[in-house]
């Protein structure tokens, strides 16, 4: 079996398991959806999550948050982690798009990557839940782990590894496959002790073999 087709039964499993995955952080706007995959960075949605509703209740869009007091946004963001350099980003980039597109969030890959605080997983981010297109595959913790342990790829830098992913999986899978590894990640895949005797893609993972030494007992 290829590895191509190894991933394609991985997905289809992937999608029963999980039909509803979707983004977990919480936005009432592209802008606000922005905002919050940066504050994402090195901490859970979680933590995002709480801080938001107080973050855009005070500064709702770009053109709020580009005027804000960077003490007041530290003082909201804190708990996210990193405040100082989030506060920095998240306010350079409302000032950004307020001077260079009118207050709204730009929809390209390229127009992304210009913002203070947006790489490639941020913009795959916002183009695929904001505009519906999928340029790339967010590669975050999770995703970085499971594509190794599927043997989807072996690189050590994310935009590798999302290159190998774009070359397994088809276009229209690549927004919504995000979210399906993310879940199994979270339930199953646990980046310390994976549940490899109750995992439905074990007999295709070729790392079950080894991990926790569940073959070995099975």
């Amino acid at each position: 079996m290829t590895t191509k087709t190894r991933a394609a039964e991985i997905d289809a499993l992937l999608k029963e398991l999980y039909p509803r995955a979707e983004i977990a952080l919480r936005f009432e706007s592209d802008f606000q959806l922005l905002v919050a995959v940066i504050l994402s960075a090195q901490t859970t949605d979680v933590s995002v999550n709480k801080v938001t509703p107080v973050l855009f209740d005070r500064f709702p869009d770009a053109r709020a948050l580009a005027g804000a007091d960077p003490a007041e946004v530290e003082e909201i963001v804190h708990p996210t982690g990193f405040f100082r350099n989030k506060t920095k980003n998240i306010i350079g980039a409302a000032q950004r798009i307020v001077a260079e597109y009118d207050g709204r969030v730009p929809d390209t890959m390229e127009d992304l990557l210009t913002l203070p605080g947006v790489a490639r997983k941020t913009a795959n981010i916002v183009l695929y839940n904001a505009f519906g297109k999928a340029e790339g595959i967010a590669v975050d913790t999770h995703v970085f782990r499971l594509a190794h342990r599927l043997g989807y790829s072996s690189e050590k830098d994310a935009n590798k590894v999302e290159r190998d992913l774009m070359a397994l999986f088809p276009r229209e899978e690549w927004g919504a496959l995000t979210y399906r590894l993310i879940e199994h990640g979270r339930a199953i895949c646990d980046a310390k002790r994976p549940i490899c005797g109750q995992c439905a893609l074990a007999d295709l993972c070729p790392s079950a073999f080894t991990v926790n030494g569940w073959r070995e007992q099975a």
